[in-house]
Formats: structure tokens, sequence, C-alpha cells
């Protein structure tokens, strides 16, 4: 078993979305929570889960289906946001284990919805402090102007897109592939350092 300090949850988020502007009264909501926990020193992916979020202000479009694989069907017999981050303290520790995503967008949309829907936080805080930003890292460890999306990340490290794009709890397996190549290369921020 490894030790609680020593294990990291890796998250990505899909949100609905749409081809342009929202309709009116509608906001892009966190419909699916993708999430590995990684065990940092013994340099493995521990676990991979997925958490199904009902939206309640936004529907899924068919541009959101195409890109993600998820529909309005499924996402609806999903759990209510709070339930979700509830289940994120709970199951993963999630107030008190670091977590990393691929940038900011998924930090800043927890911050944004937890906001609107009067929901706590549900990682640490402050939340710059517990997040690492693993596509700004990958950029600096391998020596890069610009930071590349996921796929083309998986590219240069010379590593396989496993599952589908665009789906969070592939995303979020993928997305630890990358951060335990950075471990490997002895590029990744102690959990105190992150920000």
């Amino acid at each position: 078993m490894p030790h609680e300090n020593a294990l990291l949850n890796v998250v990505d988020v899909e949100a609905t979305c749409w081809d342009g502007q929202p309709p009116p009264g509608s906001v892009s909501e966190i419909i699916e929570i993708g999430l590995t926990v990684v065990d940092v020193p013994a340099r493995r992916r521990v676990s991979r889960h997925r958490i199904v979020v009902r939206p309640v202000r936004s529907a899924v479009s068919q541009f959101c289906t195409e890109l993600t694989g998820l529909t309005q069907t499924e996402v609806g017999r999903g759990i209510t946001f709070a339930e979700a981050c509830r289940a994120l303290v709970e199951e993963f520790d999630a107030a008190q284990r670091p977590w990393a995503s691929w940038g900011d967008y998924d930090r800043r949309q927890f911050v944004r919805q937890c906001r609107a829907d009067e929901v706590i936080y549900p990682f640490g805080s402050p939340p710059e402090r517990t997040h690492t930003n693993a596509k700004a890292v990958f950029a600096a460890g391998y020596g890069l102007r610009r930071r590349p999306g996921m796929d083309r990340a998986l590219q240069i490290a010379g590593l396989p897109l496993e599952g589908r794009h665009h789906r969070g709890e592939d995303d979020a397996h993928n997305i630890a592939a990358l951060v335990l190549d950075l471990v490997n290369r002895g590029a990744w921020p102690e959990p105190s350092t992150a920000g």
C-alpha cells in the first residue's frame, strides 16, 4: 500500500460545450471528472476513476457529444456537482492530496463552478498552491517555448495515446503517464512547491 503523502491525484474534466456561443441562459458545467491516482515515489499509476456529473444549467450539445462521446442521457444519470465534490474529498482525499491537470482550465472550472453552485471547493486551499499545471511543467522540462496539448505532449514523450482523447477518464490516465515521464526526468516539482 502506498504512503498517503506519496499520492497525487491527476484530474481531467469534461464540461458542456458548444460550437460557438452557449444557448441563452446556459453556462459551461462539468459533466465528467476523470481521476488517476499516481504513487509518485513508486513511479506508477495506482488506479483510475470516472465520475459522471449531471448538469443543471446546460445540456450536452451535439458538438459536445461528438467531442467527448458523452450524451445528455448518460450525464442525466450522473450525480450532482456537490456530490461529485464530496466524493473527491471522501474517496480520493482531495482536500489533503496534491493534484495536477493539463493546464489551468480544470482548476479554474472547479473554482468557478464551486462559487456558482455554492459548493465547498474540494481541493486544498489556496487553490493555486495545491495544484500543479502539468502542461507548464512539461514545457519547462522539455525546454519548449510553447506549451503543447496533451496529445502532442504524448508524441514528444514517445508515449501512446490510450483510450479516447477528450474523455476525462482516459485523458487523466494519459496525463498521469506524462507526469511519470516528468518524474523519471527529474522535472516534476515536490508537492510543497506545486503551484
